[in-house]
Parts: C-alpha cells; structure tokens; sequence
C-alpha cells in the first residue's frame, strides 16, 4: 500500500486531535463549541453532519446546512473541518463546503458495496481519509477498505479505532480489543492509527483512561466528542464532554516513546525469546502426544471431542493460571487454541 503523511496538526509531536461534537445541532452549539475548543488548542474540529442511527426515530442531521456551520466554524477559527460520509453525494458536497479531512463510519466499513462507490467518488481526491474499523472484529474488512481508498488513488489514509459491538454486557459501549488495532499496525505499520475513546466508552468518565491506553498502545490520534453542553446532547449526550474537561484530559496523558533502543529491554527480549522457543517446544511435545491419543481414539471407535476432559482440562488450567498471576480469563482462551489445534490433528488422523 503507497501511503503519503496525513500532515495534520499535531501530528509530529502525537497525539494529533480531532475534537467536536457528535452531532451539528445549531448554528450557535456549533460555533460556541469551535470557539471554546480554539481557545484551547485544538486545531480540527469534528462533527456529525449525517448521523446514521441505530434506531428509527434518532437525529439524522441537518445535511448541507450544517456544512454551512463547518465552513463558518473554519472561516473564523483557522481550525481543519471534519466529518463522516457515507455515500457519494455526501463526499460531493463535504468537498464544495470546504471539509479538510473525511472519515468512513463503522457501518460503511463493514459494507463492501458502500465502500466500492465511495472509493470511486474519491478518486483523485487530495484530502486524509480515515476509515473506522468495521463494526464486528474483523481485520481483513477494515484492511480491504483501506484498500479499496488506495486503490484508486488516495494516499493519505489513515485509521480510527472505535471499538467493537459486543451482544455481553460491558463497562464499554463497544469493546476495546485493542489487539485488532496492534494486529492492523504490524500488518500496515506506516497507516497511522488514532483512537475514538467516546465511541469505545460510551461514558465520559471512562475517556481519560482510555485516552492513555490509546497513547500507551502507540497510537497517533484521538477522535473525541466534544459538546458545549453535553447533557443536551441531541445524540450520545453521555460520551461527550465539554471542552474544559477535554483539555484537562489533554495535559494530563503521558506520552511514551515508541522506539525503545536500550541495552536492558534488549536483554528482557532476549529472555521472552528464549521461553518462546521453550514454549514452542512444549507445545510441539503437547501435539505429538494428541497425535497418540487420536491414534488410539481411531483403533477403539472413540470420539475425537471428550467433553467431560475438555471441561476438566478449561477449569483446572484457569486456577493454576490465576494462582501464577495469569488472568483465568487468558488461560482459557489460550487453551481453547490449543484444543482445536488438537481436534484438527486428531481429525487428520481418524481421516
């Protein structure tokens, strides 16, 4: 993928921020917004101009009269403009009123067909282009709409992080899962990544920790809601903050190099790669003893799953890892690969 520099304010000195409300309600909500955030620093100012709903009923937006705000917000601040589109009449018209940088929804990402006549609407477009990642855990979507942008010309492309709808119950609106965003940076790793910590939370009291753990993760950006005032909202009045709190948040994030050359962690990495390799080796001397346990289910017409030993296997491993300060959590899921992996051996051999 040939990718060009977003050049976006802020950029260099990490994280660059995209900072407004979620919705473009009125013409005095948005410039009272602008203002207070130009006071404070922030150079981009996002907002919703077409708001696709979950629910019927919800506001949609105000469509091109709310691009006259965006247009009047940059006319007066300096501040970029921002917002999301997701057809190619809403590209059409973001570009006459002047939008700096575009980004695609969730919805949109996880839409082949969506994302095939936006990317054709944009060929030859000069402007950053960010794509949130689809709805669902799914790397190879999100890569193939970064793709598909490229594909027809627009190099600078960048990513959001938004989270990922879970059917559980959580403390998050949408689950962090933050080894998606870590898997997309080894995959592409000159694609800078920035953080939607509103859309993650869903609370605005959970965007401050999660502003730091996006920086912590090495990531390059941070897209927050931002309202002048939030509990009047007309659309996800409870992630969004006012634009004091947005620059407290600011100040106080730690920012963490993300190149590390010293002798000491080269030392530790060494140690991980050396009980990696002994990991490794266990896990092979695992395998060839389920081979065995496949070849004597095959000779005695037994089942290739044993429910009862799998259960047995998933509780027992879960305490001894709590016991060594690993997460049970962790221990299962780790376990779950290693028993599929075995399933498949065992599979080839019944075959």
């Amino acid at each position: 993928m040939e990718l060009k520099p977003l050049n976006l304010p802020g950029q260099k000195e990490r994280p660059f921020v995209l900072a407004g409300p979620c919705s473009v309600e009125t013409e005095e909500q948005v410039m009272t917004t602008a203002r207070s955030l130009a006071d404070k620093g922030i150079k981009i100012f996002r907002g919703g101009v077409w708001k696709p709903r979950t629910k019927p009923g919800g506001f949609e937006g105000h469509g091109e009269k709310a691009l006259v705000w965006m247009k009047q917000v940059k006319e007066e601040t300096g501040m970029m403009i921002a917002t999301e589109v997701a057809t190619p009449e809403h590209v059409e018209l973001a570009l006459k009123y002047g939008m700096d940088i575009l980004w695609v929804g969730a919805r949109t990402t996880a839409n082949s067909f969506a994302v095939e006549a936006l990317a054709a609407s944009l060929k030859g477009v000069d402007i950053p282009i960010l794509v949130k990642n689809p709805v669902t855990p799914d790397l190879d979507l999100w890569i193939n709409a970064l793709e598909c942008l490229n594909n027809v010309g627009v190099k600078r492309l960048g990513a959001i992080h938004r989270g990922f709808s879970c059917y559980e119950k959580s403390v998050y609106r949408n689950q962090p899962m933050w080894h998606v965003p870590i898997e997309l940076h080894r995959c592409l790793p000159d694609l800078p990544i920035c953080c939607d910590p509103s859309h993650i939370g869903g609370r605005r009291d959970l965007i401050a920790t999660l502003c730091q753990q996006a920086m912590d993760f090495g990531m390059d950006g941070l897209i927050i809601e931002s309202h002048c005032n939030p509990d009047e909202a007309w659309s996800d009045a409870k992630q969004q903050i006012i634009p004091e709190v947005l620059s407290e948040i600011l100040s106080n994030i730690t920012i963490r190099d993300k190149v590390v050359s010293t002798e000491n962690i080269m030392a530790l990495r060494k140690q991980i790669d050396k009980i990696d390799n002994h990991l490794l080796e266990l896990l092979a001397k695992r395998m060839e003893v389920c081979r065995e346990i496949g070849q004597y289910k095959k000779d005695h017409s037994m089942a290739i799953v044993q429910t009862s030993r799998y259960n047995e296997i998933l509780e027992k491993r879960g305490e001894q890892g709590a016991q060594m300060e690993v997460s049970a959590e962790c221990i299962q899921k780790i376990f779950e690969q290693i028993h599929q992996e075995s399933v498949r051996q065992q599979f080839e051999i019944m075959k």
